[in-house]
């Protein structure tokens, strides 16, 4: 085996979503001043997650959709203690924390970009956010969580500045407890997040319509500062 090739499989390894295609929807990258990066659930894909934007009706904005090494952000559920999901947790929020590089290169601030996960996607926009508080355009976790077995510590640095973030959840969601939705709630308000959490009696492990209003009315307070807050 050449060196090359022995040192870009010990990188991969390493950093295994590194290389991750990167997908787009609505305005060309630098065209908006407005972003959403979109992440899909394990098992999904970026076009799936980037489908959510024609349900928004904003093509105003740049979505953003990286996707996941084999389709999935890290292997074991999110309730596992976080070394076992590792370097596949490290590598995937360090690929968040280059795309809001990427979009910062085009003058697009963390306040005039909203990060949006669903399932595997929402438990990691809310644990990125969580570990890098600042003013976001929003945060928004449909069926998602932080990240980490029970007990985890929960003393992230920062400050969130009144960050708009939508929490959506079933009542009975097979993948998500419901205690889990409320813990990552009551840890934004803490960090200084304007919090809203919607639970859902009943609902399956999907999207509903009401959380897509919840949604819009976060990205149209990003594009018209002045409009009411969602």
């Amino acid at each position: 085996m050449s060196e090359s090739l022995n040192q870009s499989m010990n990188q991969s390894m390493s950093d295994p979503h590194l290389d991750a295609p990167i997908y787009y929807a609505g305005k060309p990258l630098g065209q908006s001043p407005n972003a959403m990066i979109m992440l899909h659930g394990r098992g999904s894909s970026a076009d799936n997650i980037l489908s959510l934007a024609a349900e928004f009706q904003r093509p105003g904005w740049t979505y953003i959709a990286p996707q996941a090494t084999n389709n999935t952000w890290y292997p074991y559920p999110f309730l596992a203690p976080i070394p076992q999901n590792e370097p596949y947790l490290s590598s995937a929020l360090q690929l968040i924390q280059s795309l809001l590089l990427r979009l910062a290169d085009v003058d697009i601030l963390p306040s005039q970009t909203v990060l949006l996960g669903f399932s595997q996607g929402a438990c990691l926009a809310t644990e990125f956010a969580a570990r890098h508080a600042q003013a976001y355009g929003g945060v928004i976790g449909l069926s998602g969580g932080l990240i980490g077995p029970p007990g985890t510590p929960r003393d992230y640095p920062g400050e969130f500045m009144d960050t708009p973030v939508f929490l959506g959840c079933s009542d009975r969601d097979a993948h998500i407890p419901l205690e889990r939705v409320h813990e990552s709630a009551a840890v934004f308000e803490t960090m200084g997040a304007s919090v809203l959490t919607r639970i859902y009696p009943g609902m399956a492990h999907t999207i509903n319509a009401d959380e897509l209003t919840h949604v819009t009315a976060i990205l149209d307070r990003v594009a018209n500062p002045e409009s009411p807050a969602p």
